[in-house]
């Protein structure tokens, strides 16, 4: 198992797949998915985007050398009431692991890349956005140490 740094564009294949992968996995819980097909392009550029502009990184999990989840993290600045050493942090915005290879480790190895990309940013705290109803994602999160923040709640009107 190897965690680096995406490599383009031979690399674009397997993360455009493991976008798809992910919004194909949170559609069985959270119906508002897109599920058009330029759907993981549009997200590639936009991740792409947010990477450059917010100082972030892309990581890519291989096993027998090849691809088998990405991590995307970015800096991201916390309101003003927060204290200062905590406002400006990471945010661990997408991290997806294929099916088979899942329960090996590659998910926490991920989010240990990403909390040290993090660290060498000289942030005190990396926080992770995780939809409400993924209690996968959200157990195995708990299990590498964090706890919930903030909740954001909704009404469809």
């Amino acid at each position: 198992m190897t965690i680096r740094e995406i490599r383009l564009p031979q690399d674009e294949p397997a993360i455009l797949a493991f976008i798809q992968g992910l919004q194909d996995y949170e559609l069985r819980f959270e119906a508002n998915r897109r599920r058009d097909p330029g759907f993981a392009a549009d997200h590639w550029r936009d991740a792409q985007h947010r990477c450059a502009e917010k100082h972030g990184v892309m990581l890519v999990a291989e096993a027998g050398g090849k691809p088998v989840g990405w991590a995307f993290a970015y800096e991201a600045h916390g309101e003003l009431f927060i204290a200062e050493p905590e406002r400006r942090h990471g945010f661990l915005a997408e991290i997806y692991v294929v099916p088979e290879a899942r329960g090996k480790g590659l998910g926490r190895a991920l989010i240990a890349a990403v909390e040290d990309w993090s660290r060498g940013r000289g942030h005190k705290l990396l926080t992770i956005g995780v939809v409400a109803k993924n209690a996968r994602a959200i157990r195995a999160y708990e299990g590498a140490g964090y706890a919930p923040y903030t909740m954001m709640m909704r009404r469809y009107l």
